[in-house]
């Protein structure tokens, strides 16, 4: 299997990941604040980050919420897919809006994702409709105990 060739990425652009990570200005026009300390245009900011997006270099951005403080939950799920149904299953659990992230991992539980909902039922719900679009059952695991880890990774 030959492996895609790394994103390049420049010396702004590193500026603009370890900048972006935690503390996010929470004012009219953030993202003009972050240009205007990094000494670039929001519209360059912007872009930058989109095509960073694109190309894989970033897989997210945007905030991260205490799901349970504003009334919802979320549980970390797994399904255990056959290899020739992978990609159709994929497809199937990626298209829910309830899908936060979803993971390939070498396990008879080879697909792990996390459900978080508005309510505390819509975890149930979500994993319904899992089972009845793929015919697996779902193998849920709630959150017994939180731990924060500021993790940020320098560009």
């Amino acid at each position: 299997m030959s492996r895609a060739a790394p994103a390049v990425i420049d010396e702004l652009d590193r500026r603009i990941i370890n900048a972006v990570q935690g503390g996010f200005p929470l004012v009219d026009e953030p993202y003009r604040e972050v240009a205007d300390s990094l000494g670039t245009t929001e519209s360059e900011l912007l872009t930058r980050l989109q095509r960073m997006l694109e190309a894989k270099v970033l897989t997210r951005f945007g905030p991260m919420f205490h799901v349970e403080r504003l009334g919802g939950r979320f549980v970390l799920a797994a399904l255990a897919v056959p290899e020739e149904r992978f990609d159709e299953v994929t497809a199937r659990v990626n298209a829910l809006p309830e899908i936060a992230h979803n993971y390939r991992r070498e396990h008879h539980l080879n697909m792990w994702f996390v459900l978080a909902t508005e309510t505390p039922e819509g975890i149930d719900a979500a994993t319904r409709r899992i089972e009845a679009d793929t015919g697996l059952p779902v193998f849920a695991f709630p959150k017994l105990r939180e731990f924060f880890v500021d993790m940020r990774l320098k560009a």
